[in-house]
């Protein structure tokens, strides 16, 4: 007999597994502090900045989160430093069971412009499905759903532009789950662009993963590979590489110093140019992430 399989809450979570080892603690790209905090009266508090390695720019957000958990109320509130004031309100399993409610916006008082989505999850074993409506813009509707059976999930989405009356956006995506591997197909950019990932826990303490990506509109045809794994050193540690046929190594260190504290070191290498004395371009990349949480 046929079984619910639990599903992710967006289609392109289908093939996440892979997704995070390939993207995740390699920070490479500059340097990052975060800093989370929580009060007794369930407020939460995310100071995060990061300083751009290419550009030098530094860039941060001060978040405030308040959880009330019996009357299914949160509301985040985030100021940048780019001046961009955001607000989410969401209501969750009080209208009914597995749905909720929230609404985003963003207002930018330097240039005038604000933008506010309403969005709709709703959510049951084996499904998973999810409408928004961007008011300023189109105003456009947006679907996805995902389903899920037996270790195999199918997702998609679709856009569809209210003023023009047309479908603007579509993708799909397609995989199976087990609890040692994982595949995925996705469809992007109205399905031209393909990804396929496949992610395979080899042991307790090793996890190996892969990525192709062929874009049909690409100027230089070909396919795009990058292979990856994760080591774990101890229950404090672990260490990942990765590699894509363009040559660039990217090497990432995660360590835990103490409860509430870790700390992620990245390097990236390119490969074809570490005999060249003067490369042109940047490439090679070192970064480094620390996270305080209270």
């Amino acid at each position: 007999m046929s079984t619910p399989q639990p599903v992710p809450p967006s289609w392109k979570d289908i093939g996440k597994s892979s997704n995070d080892l390939l993207g995740k603690d390699f920070p490479f790209h500059g340097t990052q502090l975060e800093v989370k905090t929580k009060t007794p009266s369930n407020v939460a508090f995310k100071v995060g900045g990061f300083r751009d390695s290419k550009s030098s720019a530094i860039t941060g957000d001060i978040e405030a989160k308040y959880t009330d958990k019996p009357h299914g109320l949160t509301f985040t509130q985030t100021w940048t430093t780019s001046n961009i004031l955001r607000s989410q309100v969401e209501l969750e399993n009080q209208i009914a069971k597995g749905l909720k409610l929230d609404l985003n916006t963003a207002l930018l008082p330097d240039k005038g412009q604000k933008t506010a989505i309403v969005n709709l999850t709703y959510k049951q074993p084996g499904l998973h499905t999810r409408a928004f409506l961007d008011l300023f813009k189109g105003p456009t509707f947006t679907a996805d759903t995902v389903l899920g059976r037996d270790g195999f999930l199918l997702g998609g989405e679709a856009s569809y532009n209210v003023t023009e009356g047309k479908v603007t956006r579509y993708a799909a995506a397609v995989g199976f789950s087990a609890p040692e591997y994982a595949l995925a197909l996705h469809g992007l950019g109205n399905l031209s662009i393909f990804h396929a990932s496949y992610y395979h826990k080899v042991s307790a303490d090793v996890e190996a993963g892969a990525k192709a990506i062929y874009d049909t509109n690409a100027t230089h045809p070909g396919v795009s590979l990058e292979v990856g794994t994760k080591a774990y050193l101890d229950n404090a540690a672990f260490v990942k590489a990765k590699i894509n046929n363009s040559g660039v190594l990217a090497l990432g260190y995660t360590q835990s110093l103490r409860p509430g504290v870790r700390a992620s070191f990245g390097l990236a290498l390119d490969t074809q140019k570490l005999n060249e004395p003067n490369p042109i371009g940047p490439a090679h990349k070192v970064g480094a992430s620390i996270t305080f949480e209270g």
